[in-house]
């Protein structure tokens, strides 16, 4: 059998590439698809594999301004001859060309935010120049029809995690099965608590940094902000002394970033979130905004793990971090830890060679999550 992954981009090792990976180890053999591709930002694994990039790769530093040309790049792969198709999507990557005879699943990460569920802030509240919200409506709406309609191109979808479903079905009215992506959770340790806490993110608007720079500096609680994007000179101009721009980090420096914090802040809506998975693996509690993905992996019940306020702002966020201090003295970080089982490398091959292959699994309904979804305490 002859297998290929498409994946949006190639430019970094987020939870997206993180999928690819596994799925390399699950596939035989596959082939690598992707719109932009930078060896020097992926793994060597991944780098293992033949790895195809379209003609727009050579204008990868400027890629999230090629969202038009992308639906011409990817009916460009030429895809003939093989079995399977594995998409990895939050951005335009299922809308490929198969033969009739190809099965096609598509790993949806989420339906592009940007077009959907997300695109009113954009164009009203995130977008600052009034020529790019006057070109974008024209170009989004072109991009929603493209977006609708290449989701019919897909045999079978695989959401990751219950929120992203009901976003598929919304968008696409298209059932799909839930698998959540692949954590090393053994790679994280717990250790004494300093005196910070941490954020992990890339610093794009919709994750809502900006609420946490404007609380950690108006109430002078240390804040340390891993991660890089459009966002970062906006933000540092607002920070004040107790936060601190750690940039992008190597792996093992971001597991000591964790094991050390007192606890990880969230202030924006998830789509899953590998990071308060990552979290929890390593002991530490999760401040979030009580919405999205994040109320399917951090516990509510005891002990718990999560402190979740109902409404974005910094005011909010800051009576959350309140909550927290108070009940800190009470948290064990082995309890914590004990929940980040249904997340792990094991159980993400086994459910999606389930799928793939046909391979018994329990369902992912079946497991045992005490997590409580719905409306944040």
């Amino acid at each position: 059998m002859r297998c290929a992954i498409v994946h949006y981009w190639l430019l970094g090792m987020r939870g997206g590439e993180k999928v690819v990976e596994e799925l390399c180890r699950v596939l035989p053999q596959p082939d690598i698809f992707t719109l932009f591709y930078d060896p020097e930002r992926v793994s060597p694994f991944i780098r293992s594999h033949k790895i195809t990039a379209s003609f727009l790769n050579p204008l990868r530093r400027h890629y999230r301004s090629c969202l038009p040309l992308t639906p011409i790049a990817l009916e460009h792969f030429d895809l003939r001859g093989y079995d399977l198709i594995v998409s990895s999507e939050s951005g335009p990557a299922k809308g490929v060309l198969t033969s009739s005879n190809t099965r096609h699943l598509c790993y949806c990460h989420t339906p592009m935010r940007y077009l959907w569920d997300l695109y009113p802030a954009y164009l009203h509240e995130w977008t600052r120049s009034s020529l790019k919200r006057t070109l974008m409506a024209p170009l989004a709406n072109y991009m929603r029809l493209w977006d609708a309609t290449s989701a019919t191109r897909v045999d079978e979808f695989v959401a990751n995690s219950r929120n992203v479903q009901s976003r598929i079905w919304k968008v696409y009215r298209r059932s799909s099965e839930v698998i959540y992506p692949p954590v090393d959770i053994e790679s994280f340790y717990t250790g004494a608590a300093d005196d910070y806490y941490l954020i992990v993110s890339e610093l794009v608007a919709y994750k809502r940094i900006a609420d946490a720079v404007r609380c950690f500096t108006r109430t002078g609680r240390r804040l340390k902000i891993v991660g890089g994007g459009p966002e970062y000179s906006r933000l540092k101009s607002m920070a004040g002394e107790t936060v601190e721009f750690c940039g992008r980090v190597p792996d093992s420096e971001l597991r000591d970033l964790y094991a050390h914090c007192r606890a990880v802040v969230l202030p924006g809506e998830e789509d899953f979130g590998i990071v308060p998975v990552e979290a929890l693996a390593s002991g530490k509690p999760v401040i979030a905004l009580g919405r999205g993905g994040v109320l399917e992996t951090v516990p509510l019940s005891n002990p718990c793990g999560g402190f979740f306020y109902s409404e974005p702002g910094e005011h909010h966020l800051e009576a959350a971090v309140e909550e927290f201090e108070r009940e800190e003295k009470y948290l064990m970080p082995a309890e914590l830890r004990s929940h980040v089982a249904p997340f792990s490398k094991e159980v993400f091959r086994r459910e999606i060679s389930s799928i793939l292959f046909g391979l018994t699994t329990p369902e992912p309904s079946s497991r045992n999550f005490d997590f409580a979804i719905g409306s944040p305490r």
